[in-house]
């Protein structure tokens, strides 16, 4: 199975009323829109390398020192976001180096960080179509920032979970189960040469 079906049917089996997920790792983001069932309909993933993912948040943090899990509540004391204007994790530090040196506050910069990528995932989910409820998955949903910063842009409120950055290994586990239980054969059934 695929990564993209697994992280579907792991939100459709968590959050029922799914039809739009959006998956955030470290090295992609995709947008797919999804049945009722939780087959898959559409799908896109980011296509300039890392930005718009966990790794472009790791550059960041690592050209400000800060630990990874500081940058959601750092950028959630922020008030006057940064443009940030790249789209390459290799030339993000720079920039967020660079509004550090102009003297702009280190809780601005995070924010902007942040609202550049929710930008992008806005505009990778608005090529398969936003249609509620939207579910967040992949590791950067552990991030509240993140998700405050979505839920903003998009309007509407995201579905999360503690497990969202299990929502793909849950997925691939409801398959193996589908998968083993076809294979059962029922009692009696090999009694009677089935």
């Amino acid at each position: 199975m695929t990564e993209i079906s697994c992280h579907a049917r792991g939100a459709v089996h968590l959050f029922p009323r799914t039809r739009t997920v959006l998956d955030m790792g470290g090295q992609d983001t995709k947008a797919i829109r999804v049945t009722p069932s939780g087959e898959i309909v559409d799908f896109c993933m980011n296509d300039k390398c890392a930005a718009g993912t966990g790794r472009f948040l790791g550059a960041a943090a690592a050209a400000l020192e800060l630990p990874l899990d500081e940058l959601g509540p750092t950028a959630l004391r922020g008030e006057r976001p940064v443009r940030i204007s790249t789209t390459c994790t290799v030339f993000a530090e720079s920039e967020v180096l660079s509004w550090l040196g102009r003297g702009r506050r280190l809780e601005d910069i995070l924010l902007g960080v942040h609202h550049a990528i929710a930008a992008r995932s806005l505009a990778l989910l608005r090529r398969v179509g936003i249609e509620a409820e939207v579910t967040f998955t992949g590791g950067v949903a552990r991030n509240q920032a993140m998700v405050q910063v979505l839920q903003q842009q998009l309007g509407l409120p995201l579905n999360v979970s503690d497990d969202s950055h299990f929502m793909g290994a849950l997925g691939a586990a409801l398959f193996a189960l589908d998968h083993i239980l076809a294979r059962r054969v029922p009692a009696g059934a090999a009694e009677d040469g089935a």
